[in-house]
């Protein structure tokens, strides 16, 4: 990987524009995110917003990667208020095609996991993957994620083209 030029920071309101772009072009990159090309429809001043919303909840983090003043890869965690709740967070990670394979995923999951320890509140870390996904997988697998279940055509594409999910939890 490019260590000494990849560089993880929380989002900033400044990074609207740039996330939106991120966002609509890695849709079309990949059939294991929950969106595809162009689907986000949202303007600067709504993603300015949700980014402000999420840097002030203690329990919820939205991180990009950055080479250079290029976005790279984007991950969140996402934990409710409600006390019975609290305790569980979701993730989302993607990358650039263009940077797969480089070990981002893993610095942004470390991040992630990071963050969560540090709240000390999250106790279980929760996502869905692509169960064609194997290489997702491995890295989740390689941090301890242990697969609770799956869900049958979770993902639709068409009319006639599915594909299940594959849950995940990571018990800190």
């Amino acid at each position: 990987m490019l260590q000494n030029d990849l560089k993880i920071a929380r989002a900033l309101k400044e990074d609207a524009g740039d996330l939106l772009e991120y966002l609509n072009l890695i849709g079309g990159e990949s059939d294991n995110l929950l969106f595809g090309a162009n689907e986000f429809h949202m303007s600067i001043a709504e993603e300015e917003a949700f980014i402000e919303e999420v840097s002030n909840s203690a329990a919820s983090a939205l991180f990009v990667a950055k080479i250079g003043s290029e976005i790279v890869s984007v991950a969140n965690i996402a934990a409710t208020p409600r006390k019975r709740l609290a305790h569980q967070a979701t993730i989302g990670i993607s990358v650039k095609q263009a940077y797969w394979n480089l070990g981002i995923a893993t610095a942004m999951m470390q991040e992630i996991i990071n963050f969560a320890k540090a709240t000390k509140v999250i106790e279980i870390i929760s996502l869905e993957v692509n169960a064609t996904n194997t290489t997702a997988m491995h890295l989740y697998k390689k941090f301890g994620f242990v697969a609770i279940g799956r869900y049958d055509n979770f993902f639709k594409f068409s009319d006639d083209y599915y594909a299940d999910a594959i849950l995940m939890n990571l018990y800190l």
